[in-house]
């Protein structure tokens, strides 16, 4: 089945259902490694009404790209002022916080196509470099972003209730 996907930048109005998408990826993506109860927090502050997803939405600094297919987002990017612990950042670099794709349209092209837009996006905005983090065992993942010209340059971590995960920064100069 061919189906059109639809690409597009979101107003407040898609938060709802971009919200549920963003905590569905997170669920089986990582569900499995922590306990209920401290996964359940993270994901009411991260995609809960009041969440930090609902207030990113709202911030004029963050960039969105959404895919959406038939009314229902499938993946989104989210393109930001460099946060992550960058190892000698340059002036005016960007990071890649998320692209997140449902996993029935993984091996799809929707990953590709919101990664070429961050990429484009953060070159129309003159970022020298784009920085993003990754899970240490998501392998998947690692093998996406050095397939785009990503690569490892340093460590940080991850905390969710007691359990401290190691994540790598990965770089791309533009």
């Amino acid at each position: 089945m061919n189906e059109e996907i639809r690409y597009f930048s979101p107003g407040s109005d898609q938060s709802p259902p971009l919200r549920a998408m963003a905590r569905r990826c997170f669920t089986d993506t990582f569900s499995h490694l922590y306990e209920p109860e401290p996964f359940e927090r993270f994901l009411n502050a991260a995609y809960g009404d009041q969440g930090s997803m609902s207030k990113d939405l709202l911030d004029a600094g963050m960039e969105w790209r959404v895919a959406q297919v038939h009314g229902e987002i499938i993946g989104y990017a989210k393109l930001r002022p460099l946060a992550a612990p960058a190892p000698n950042p340059r002036k005016g670099a960007l990071e890649l916080q998320q692209i997140y794709v449902l996993r029935e349209w993984h091996g799809r092209g929707v990953a590709d196509r919101l990664m070429h837009w961050a990429l484009d996006r953060a070159r129309m905005l003159g970022a020298p470099e784009i920085y993003l983090t990754v899970f240490d065992h998501n392998e998947r993942a690692k093998r996406f972003y050095a397939r785009h010209g990503f690569v490892e340059v340093g460590r940080c971590t991850f905390q969710l209730g007691d359990r401290i995960d190691d994540d790598r920064v990965w770089q791309k100069t533009l």
